[in-house]
């Protein structure tokens, strides 16, 4: 094995001056026993390369492995795979074939990409159908200069079950991550900027979105189309449209999550059922919490909404209680007392009144707000709660807000 790597270092010391294009990747990977680990020496090697065999290939500072627009630049085809600390770029263009940085097959079982830096690929990495792949550590840099939502996924998934994610640095490209038909995956403490959406579920069931920190993208994590997924723990930082949506998701677990700064909508419940949403901050946000499209027996207790321009959106002719067990909310506009020092306020918060539905209903009336009339509705609606219509109430709100740290690396976020 020794001579085998000694062997690889000198042919690729001869044969990268001589070429242009770089070492050719393919005849030292071809000339691998399965099992063998190959170690490259610095330098420039040419793609596209395919991995058909159990090998491990390793990097290091200055291996740089380069494509040349075609395909997909490192393609894994065997189960047991390991691929670590290389320089790829110069994927091709095509959406169509999904031309990556790296590719995980269906025959990827196993595989492990890990401390990679992919650089302007047109996906970063593609895993396409490989089961249990383990994708770690990488920093993935994607394509700025076309329009957004025509750029490739950082991480694409596909029908890929026990895929694990954890601690990548995604930025640019169109979703930092992207799971479509796939279930039992686990996203943690991962990264993401520039992009449309931090993470993207379509039909991925079972599956886990905790640790992760997104930063300045249009969307941080958007749920769609899932059942029992466990949003745990995540922050969202300048988010422009919403820091977590629910879409179609139901019996899912959204806990511990910290949306803050300049999100039209710190969270979006659009047509959810059964969800558990609890321990969150909501702050300084367009909107705190917007259910609508018939969400219902959602129990959203121990939040803190705080600082947001209107903290709940929900028309309803019915009355919902966002307190279960004595057990409610924080809300940073409502003025209360605690006698009796329990940690929960004496009088009930009701978010919204009948001003607020005609306004969402037609917006021209903000026009009217500072009139007298207007005036004495609210007022008439505060001194006989009778008065209001339905929605949102919470009769046991909470004294404090719930605390969330940043994580370290997105404490200096400046926008």
């Amino acid at each position: 094995m020794r001579l085998f790597k000694a062997f690889l270092f000198l042919l690729s010391m001869l044969a990268g001056p001589v070429l242009a294009g770089g070492t050719p990747l393919q005849p030292l990977v071809d000339a691998a026993a399965p099992g063998a680990t190959l170690r490259l020496a610095p330098g420039l090697y040419a793609g596209p390369v395919r991995l058909s065999r159990p090998v491990t290939l390793i990097g290091g500072p200055g291996v740089h492995l380069e494509g040349g627009g075609q395909g997909s630049v490192l393609t894994v085809d065997a189960e047991g795979v390991q691929v670590e600390s290389l320089r790829i770029t110069g994927s091709g263009d095509s959406h169509e074939t999904k031309d990556a940085g790296i590719t995980l097959t269906k025959a990827a079982k196993g595989a492990v990409v890990q401390g990679n830096l992919l650089q302007g690929n047109l996906y970063g990495i593609d895993v396409h159908g490989a089961r249990d792949a383990v994708i770690s550590g990488n920093v993935i840099e994607g394509r700025q200069g076309h329009r957004m939502n025509q750029r490739g996924n950082g991480i694409h998934v596909w029908n890929a079950p026990g895929t694990v994610i954890e601690g990548n640095d995604v930025r640019w490209g169109r979703d930092g991550i992207f799971v479509n038909t796939s279930k039992r995956n686990v996203f943690r403490g991962n990264r993401f900027r520039d992009l449309r959406f931090a993470v993207h579920y379509m039909y991925a069931n079972d599956s886990e979105v905790s640790g992760n920190l997104s930063m300045g993208n249009h969307l941080g994590f958007a749920v769609m189309y899932s059942k029992k997924v466990r949003v745990l723990d995540n922050v969202s930082i300048g988010d422009r449209d919403h820091g977590v949506m629910l879409n179609f998701t139901n019996l899912s677990d959204v806990r511990g999550n910290y949306v803050q700064d300049g999100a039209k909508k710190c969270l979006f419940v659009y047509n959810a059922h059964k969800n558990e949403i609890a321990g969150n901050r909501f702050e300084r946000c367009g909107i705190g919490i917007h259910f609508t499209a018939g969400s219902e027996r959602n129990d959203v207790t121990g939040n803190a909404f705080v600082g947001n321009r209107t903290q709940v959106k929900y028309v309803s002719t019915k009355w919902l209680d966002w307190a279960a067990k004595g057990n409610g909310n924080y809300w940073s506009d409502h003025v209360a007392t605690d006698l009796d020092g329990n940690g929960v306020a004496d009088g009930t918060y009701r978010p919204n009144d009948s001003i607020d539905h005609l306004l969402w209903q037609q917006p021209a009336a903000r026009l009217l707000l500072g009139s007298p009339a207007v005036q004495l509705v609210q007022w008439a609606q505060s001194a006989f709660p009778a008065l209001t219509p339905g929605g949102v109430i919470d009769s046991a709100p909470l004294m404090q807000p719930v605390e969330i740290p940043v994580p370290a690396w997105g404490a200096g976020y400046d926008g």
